[in-house]
């Protein structure tokens, strides 16, 4: 889903906002979640979620194809855990498909 799709989705639900209106509503809640995680904070939304930055260490890692041992530098990956009622709604619709 892109943030058009939502927008249009949003604009079904709520008739009396403009599409305009909604795009800066969406574009304003994203914008604070990357704010928060740049600042390195945990966003959660109940039921959905949480993003988290973790941190990783550097370490050495093998090249696979000439087997030299390189340096890989610390780094920041984003991490996402599934809320419980997300994970339950997925796993049940993705069963139902099989």
């Amino acid at each position: 889903m892109k943030r058009s799709d939502l927008v249009e989705r949003l604009s079904t639900k709520k008739p009396s906002l403009t599409i305009p209106e909604l795009d800066a509503v969406v574009k304003t809640i994203l914008t604070g979640m990357a704010d928060a995680l740049a600042e390195g904070r945990r966003v959660e939304i109940r039921g959905f979620g949480s993003f988290e930055v973790r941190r990783m260490k550097s370490r050495e890692a093998r090249n696979p194809k000439t087997g030299e041992v390189i340096a890989v530098d610390e780094k920041h990956k984003l991490h996402f855990k599934p809320g419980k009622e997300l994970r339950e709604r997925v796993n049940q619709s993705l069963l139902m498909e099989a």
